[in-house]
């Protein structure tokens, strides 16, 4: 049998991505201290790797296709191809962004003002390359983490840190002067894996359902009953990605309408439809949309 090897990310993104491929039509179980969990798709073997390392395993062929962060292939440089963009993180449906912060008492307000300083980031290759084209001549030191703490501590100028809302920098005393790049997960694959039609296939699969499943996300059906004489007022109000369904009642002058708006959209929506004459409304959940 065909078995495609998958990386799942360990850490920040393992309970979010793990969520996600439930969604998606993929069980994967963990198991106490192990990692290699289960999931209930004899077609797949999962394994359960660092961000970090994601894309050098990929590239190897140690695994075919991996979940991983834009930021962590281009830091490792890896030879891979980006199958998909999923932009998810362990608190928003946002990118993630990677940003110097210097202490809040530093008189350094640009990066310009670097030249010099010392830097701790844990994305040294990344940060390397943003100053070298900028002609800015910095110490770039690795972080094994806490590197908020490095600045306020004073072993560091100024730090290269990934963040979603800042809150960390700021409770850190910590001011964002520059936003180095954004990033988002990705799924990954190897060339050697995508040359081999069945894993091709089983990649872009996957891929197009997890996909789906995000796109779903904070998106519901809408369907509901309307007269002959009020449909073309309602469906005028109805907000869609494509045209509404719109289907005769059985042996009767009312039609069966069904739409797929934004959830944000439902609660200002569903009282204008009910006053033009929609009946029967009925919103429901989205797993998936393709």
């Amino acid at each position: 049998m065909n078995v495609l090897k998958l990386g799942i990310p360990k850490g920040s993104l393992e309970d979010a991505t793990i969520a996600l491929f439930e969604k998606s039509g993929w069980r994967i179980k963990l198991a106490s201290r192990n990692y290699f969990p289960e999931v209930d798709d004899p077609e797949l073997s999962c394994s359960i790797c660092r961000p970090q390392e994601m894309s050098r395993y990929v590239e190897s062929g140690m695994l075919d296709a991996g979940i991983t962060g834009k930021d962590w292939t281009l830091e490792n440089e890896s030879d891979v191809e980006v199958v998909a963009d999923l932009v998810y993180s362990k608190v928003s449906r946002k990118p993630t962004r990677w940003v110097i912060a210097v202490p809040g008492d530093s008189n350094i307000t640009k990066v310009e003002q670097l030249d010099g300083k010392r830097i701790a980031t844990e994305l040294v290759n990344v940060t390397r390359k943003f100053f070298n084209q900028r002609g800015i001549t910095v110490d770039i030191a690795f972080s094994w983490g806490a590197t908020e703490a490095k600045a306020v501590s004073g072993l560091a100028d100024a730090i290269v840190e990934v963040t979603e809302t800042e809150s960390t920098i700021r409770a850190h005393g910590l001011r964002v002067i520059h936003e180095l790049m954004q990033s988002n997960t990705q799924m990954i694959a190897s060339k050697a894996a995508l040359a081999d039609p069945w894993k091709r296939e089983k990649i872009e699969n996957i891929a197009m359902l997890l996909q789906g499943a995000l796109r779903a996300d904070r998106i519901v059906g809408l369907k509901m009953n309307v007269s002959k004489e009020r449909l073309e007022g309602v469906i005028a109000m109805l907000p869609s990605l494509h045209a509404p369904t719109v289907a005769q009642l059985y042996k009767q002058e009312w039609f069966s309408v069904e739409t797929v708006i934004s959830e944000h959209q439902v609660r200002d929506l569903v009282p204008k439809l009910k006053k033009n004459g929609a009946e029967g409304i009925i919103e429901y959940s989205l797993n998936k949309v393709i």
